[in-house]
């Protein structure tokens, strides 16, 4: 058919359809992960925010999920695999490369975050304004933190004491300083290690907010939850969502277009509820179990507090501007909590003294 067609006119528009039809998907964007699939963030963030990508472009734009690092490389390799474009979109923990994202690290500090969604906003404003050029070397989608963190032990923690000797997971730099400060013995590792290190004695705890203990079964392992009185999670982790730049400049202004709209605080905003949401699931799950959560009463939290004080003075001390910096964000946080009203106290079910 196709050669008695040619040379005539409706020849041209045959082959034009018949070629629309197949370029109709202009591109697949490859996106990987740390974590196991079904985990908050993978689930409930990246899968929904694609699909509704691959909607609004009428499926011009498609996804491949590599969760569990499926592509190769370990979790810090993730921010250079989105640069140098093994992946087209990845989903990492800042502080899993220490002393790279310096200005973004201003969010790790202890006790100054309340919630996973006024501070995954604070945080979007706060790179937006102060740390864009932290993200360079790709296109930046969004940031956003965890719920409060807190600890999750073997052992009860009832008091600052308790700590002494324990060997606890920590998930950066900042966080490693925080535990040292504290008394105990800071063990670095990405926390899909937590399982097996906890099982095999390697940590006697980690410090993970509530949504990643039932994934990684972390409630499992450990009988104590230890939280603290007041709106102030003991620390949180920073996370980027970020696409390969060529990637990105590559697509025709349209599909850049339905990009943006889905990017930036929306998306930021998404990631802070489904933290936040998965947080009270992984509470229950702990008590469903039997196990002891607690909230260390004010005098406790009090102490707790100052003893974290010198990692903010030594953190703000070791560089020009970061003072500002800590200004800004305590401010960021400040404005979208009150935004949001008074929060239930994490880990408030007991309290401990």
């Amino acid at each position: 058919m196709l050669k008695i067609l040619t040379g005539l006119p409706i020849a041209a528009a045959f082959i034009a359809l018949m070629t629309g039809a197949s370029l109709g998907q202009e591109v697949t964007l490859r996106v990987h992960q740390f974590l196991p699939a079904q985990a908050t963030i993978p689930a409930n963030v990246l899968v929904p925010w694609a699909e509704k990508i691959t909607a609004e472009s009428d499926g011009r734009i498609a996804f491949e999920f590599y969760p569990s690092m499926q592509l190769g490389g370990t979790p810090p390799d993730l921010f250079d695999q989105a640069r140098d474009g093994v992946a087209d979109v990845v989903w990492t923990v800042l502080g899993y490369t220490p002393g790279r994202f310096p200005k973004s690290e201003t969010f790790e500090l202890p006790f100054i975050m309340t919630d996973a969604v006024s501070t995954s906003k604070a945080f979007q404003e706060f790179v937006e304004t102060n740390a864009a050029d932290e993200f360079d070397e790709v296109h930046l989608l969004a940031v956003h933190t965890h719920g409060p963190g807190l600890f999750h032990t073997k052992a009860p923690i009832t008091r600052l004491e308790d700590l002494a000797g324990m060997k606890i997971r920590g998930g950066s730099r900042i966080i490693n300083d925080l535990l040292t400060k504290l008394g105990a013995t800071p063990v670095g590792m990405p926390v899909p290690a937590v399982p097996e290190s906890l099982s095999k004695g390697v940590i006697d705890g980690a410090t993970v907010p509530w949504e990643v203990t039932t994934p990684l079964r972390i409630a499992e392992l450990v009988r104590h939850h230890t939280g603290f009185t007041g709106q102030n999670g003991l620390y949180t982790q920073t996370f980027a969502i970020v696409m390969n730049a060529d990637t990105y400049e590559g697509l025709p202004d349209d599909l850049k277009a339905i990009i943006d709209a889905n990017s930036g605080m929306p998306l930021a905003t998404m990631a802070g509820e489904a933290m936040e949401a998965a947080d009270a699931v992984g509470r229950q799950k702990a008590l469903d179990l039997t196990n002891e959560v607690v909230a260390l009463d004010e005098a406790e939290t009090a102490r707790f507090k100052e003893a974290s004080r010198v990692v903010i003075d030594e953190w703000v001390a070791a560089g020009e501007g970061r003072q500002a910096l800590l200004d800004s964000a305590t401010a960021l946080i400040a404005k979208y909590t009150g935004e949001r009203g008074e929060k239930p106290v994490e880990g408030a079910e007991k309290a401990a003294n």
